[in-house]
């Protein structure tokens, strides 16, 4: 946790792309593929990601209506 937030991204990158499909199941093949996409949609700009807190709150609200 002491790593930046660019740097502990990167890692999470590392370790989600030295996953080897063959060994894990099939919904978490299909999962990692999904959180590829969306890492690639973000960096492209395809889309544009908001604070954890303020999803959270969205959430919460749509949620407690």
């Amino acid at each position: 946790m002491s790593l930046s937030a660019e740097s502990r991204a990167r890692l999470a990158d590392l370790l989600v792309e030295s996953l080897d499909a063959k060994e894990i199941g099939r919904i978490d093949a299909l999962w990692i593929t999904e959180a590829k996409r969306r890492r690639d949609e973000v960096r492209s700009g395809q889309i544009e990601s908001i604070p954890g807190e303020e999803a959270t709150r969205k959430v919460r609200n749509t949620i407690l209506r």
